[in-house]
């Protein structure tokens, strides 16, 4: 399974993603594909997200069962804690920006 949520996002990249994927709320798009496919679906989003951002999870078979990508300003930001992948929180005003 393969999940994409993006915000702010201009329209060409929302139509992009609606051609892989069905978008099951605004913004929020599913679809199963093979990691080469994922891999080329993120390079769209990094290349046309302007100014938004997203994030991109998918199934792994790893002790959580998923693993993801973000990309663009958020507070969020992924964290390697002994192998497992968790969320740190940045103080407000400090988004980062990939």
């Amino acid at each position: 399974m393969l999940v994409i949520v993006i915000e702010a996002a201009p329209a060409a990249l929302r139509g992009r993603l609606a051609i892989w994927l069905l978008e099951i709320r605004a913004g929020v798009y599913v679809g199963k594909y093979s990691k080469k496919i994922r891999e080329m679906i993120w390079t769209n989003i990094r290349d046309g997200i302007g100014d938004g951002s997203a994030i991109m999870a998918w199934s792994t078979p790893t002790e959580s069962g998923f693993d993801f990508l973000t990309l663009g300003k958020d507070r969020r930001i992924p964290v390697d804690w002994d192998g497992l992948k968790l969320v740190s929180f940045q103080p407000l005003g400090s988004e980062k920006t990939d």
